[in-house]
């Protein structure tokens, strides 16, 4: 039987990328297991509700463009993707700024300086 299931992130810099996702979506750490030089060999942290779990990627990154983490917050969370979009903006390559479509006032997309492809909307 399945215990649980989790978004698994690899990425250089995990340590940094961690805090910016701690901002972004006002996450807290779950655990924060490090290797001897101090890279992340396995971190969890919560996330609306979700476990999203870190590991630094050792070699290449491959920018993200075939998997995207895709939070649909509930209606009326505005400022927590304003929040978020803020946050993850920084250097990142913005697919769709912030703003509305056809099925949501409130949307962004995003690869983030970390490689890691977000979508996040109400």
């Amino acid at each position: 039987m399945l215990k649980r299931s989790m978004m698994q992130m690899y990425v250089k810099d995990c340590g940094e990328a961690m805090k910016m996702y701690l901002e972004a979506f006002d996450g807290k750490m779950q655990c924060d297991h490090r290797n001897p030089d101090n890279t992340v060999a396995h971190a969890e942290m919560m996330v609306l509700g979700q476990v999203l779990a870190f590991c630094d990627q050792p070699g290449e990154v491959a920018v993200g463009n075939t998997m995207q983490f895709c939070f649909h917050l509930e209606e009326g969370n505005e400022t927590a993707v304003r929040k978020a979009y803020d946050v993850l903006k920084d250097g990142a390559a913005v697919d769709f700024p912030l703003g509305s479509c056809e099925w949501s006032d409130c949307v962004f997309g995003l690869v983030d300086k970390y490689g890691i492809n977000w979508c996040v909307f109400c």
